[in-house]
């Protein structure tokens, strides 16, 4: 694995995927992100698959929903090997984190939002 890349195959795509992450899976909430997870069955190379989503009622521009969106993924690259280390041998994850503030924060706030639902992630999961 290359330790600070994010792939096609380690997003969470799948319409079945992420119904059963929302009916069956559990979540937490660190301001301004609300993580939701499942373990799952996933045939896929990598332990975690990961979405990331902007709710349309708060932010209405298409522009602001990317714009955070890629600030959220950016943090999950730059600090997903939390994750990565903490999952056990052959089980899969899925997890979905929600941008759930008003307004746009700033990046370090996100990236330190991102780290510590990482981190606890990581811990709940043990």
């Amino acid at each position: 694995m290359s330790e600070y890349s994010l792939k096609k195959q380690e997003r969470l795509c799948s319409r079945k995927a992420i119904g059963s992450l929302f009916s069956d899976g559990q979540s937490f909430f660190i301001f301004p992100l609300k993580v939701v997870y499942c373990k799952m069955s996933v045939l896929s190379p990598y332990p975690v698959q990961a979405a990331f989503s902007v709710s349309k009622k708060n932010f209405k521009r298409a522009v602001k929903r990317n714009y955070l969106k890629r600030r959220m993924r950016e943090a999950y690259r730059l600090h997903k090997a939390i994750l990565y280390q903490a999952l056990p041998e052959g089980e899969q994850l899925a997890v979905m984190f929600i941008y759930s503030a008003k307004e746009i924060k700033d990046y370090e706030v996100i990236e330190k939002s991102m780290k510590k639902a990482l981190t606890k992630l990581a811990g709940l999961i043990n």
